[in-house]
Parts: structure tokens; sequence; C-alpha cells
């Protein structure tokens, strides 16, 4: 499952807030559908945080979210651990990003890289164009003849290639775009758009997303037996 996390700005707008406020809000949500993810036996998360585009806004609202993240990894990094939730960054390249935030990040990745409950991935400064851009070269680079590439070995190179498709993603806020996140994997995913801004968004939330997501018939291109006039075995 993955959560692109939207609707901060507009929550602290309709509040008449600033935008910061918005992005502080956010922390509780994060956390909350962590556990709500982990209760209900999600194996693999990912959340949208921070993406290749985002470096096009204000510097100081840029500034002030290095600086959120970095406190919401330090402040929750050992209740992540306890969970047995090992933790992943994807993206983590822009040489913008402050030193000391990428060592958090190396830090918490260290620390839980062991554990097996749930795998967390955060996407930061993350693009899903320059993962496989960036998977292109590293075939070119291997000296693999073009009639061996095939989607899996593509795939190998990749960030994380041990990751699996996604299956569903929540994209809160209502906004119904993908946003050049985990474009490979997300290429037969479920999608969910509620109207509920990121900030407001609770365990009740997704809990109703994932059962509306068990009721939905996934084919992956086919049809249904009904469809061809013949009946279900």
């Amino acid at each position: 499952m993955a959560c692109v996390m939207d609707g901060n700005g507009r929550w602290a707008a309709r509040r008449s807030l600033p935008r910061t406020s918005g992005h502080l809000a956010a922390e509780t949500t994060v956390i909350d559908v962590i556990e709500a993810a982990r209760t209900a036996g999600v194996q693999w998360l990912s959340l949208y945080a921070f993406s290749t585009e985002n470096w096009q806004r204000p510097s100081t609202e840029v500034d002030f979210l290095m600086r959120l993240v970095r406190r919401v990894v330090r402040k929750h990094a050992a209740l992540l651990h306890a969970r047995g939730i090992r933790c992943r960054f994807l993206g983590v390249a822009d040489p913008r990003i402050p030193p000391a935030l990428a060592r958090d990040f190396a830090d918490l990745m260290t620390l839980t890289g062991e554990n097996r409950g749930m795998t967390l991935t955060v996407a930061f400064d993350h693009g899903g164009r320059r993962d496989i851009v960036a998977a292109a070269r590293s075939l070119i680079r291997s000296g693999m003849p073009a009639e061996a590439v095939d989607e899996r070995s593509f795939a190998a190179h990749l960030p994380f290639p041990d990751t699996p498709d996604v299956d569903l993603v929540i994209r809160t806020s209502g906004e119904q775009r993908i946003s050049n996140f985990m474009l490979w994997q997300v290429a037969y995913a479920e999608w969910m758009f509620p109207p509920v801004l990121w900030p407001d968004f609770r365990a009740p939330h997704f809990v109703e997303c994932l059962r509306a997501y068990q009721q939905r018939d996934r084919r992956f291109g086919g049809v249904a037996p009904d469809a061809n006039g013949e009946r279900r075995p």
C-alpha cells in the first residue's frame, strides 16, 4: 500500500493558518496511518513525503520541511524500531538535503534494517521518472544486451528492487493525480481519492479504504469469465 499525503496547505488555509501549520498537523496522521497499517497486517507501506518537484516551493517552506522531517525522524525512531518496522528512504539524492537530515535517514535505516514486522518506505526527494532513468543508465552500464532486457531485469535495477508492486494507492484531499510517484511500481495499482485532507485523515479512514479495496475485482487487463458468457468456476 502507498499514500500520497496531500492537503496540508489547504488544511491550513481553511483555518487561516500558515502552510507550515498544515505540515505540523500532518505528523499525527503519519503515525496514526503507520499504526493502522501495521495493525491491519500490511507488510509494505510507502508514504510520499517530498517530491523532486517540491524543491520549487518557497525556500522558507522547504527549509521548514527539512527541519520538521528531521525532528519527526528523531522523535519516532525508537517507536518505529520497537514496533519491528524496517524503514527505508526512497530518493534522498539532491545535494540540497541538509547533511544532518541525510545522516538521520541513514541512521534510522541502519537501526531498523533487520526488522521484519513491516517495511515503511518514505519517498523523500523522490521522482518516479528519475528512478526509471537511473535504472536505464544502470542497465546500460551493466552491458546487458538490448535483447536480454525484460521487465524483470529492468526492475532489478530500480532502487530497492525487492519492493513489490503497489496494490493500493490512497491520495487524500480528493486530487486525482499520480504526481510522478513510484511510476513503475503503481502500474497496476488500485487508486482511491478520499476527499479528506491529510491532517484530518485517521485510522478509520485508512481501514475504510482498505475494506473498499478488498471488494474490488482486480483483473490486470483481463476480463471476468462472466463477460465472455462463461460461468465462474
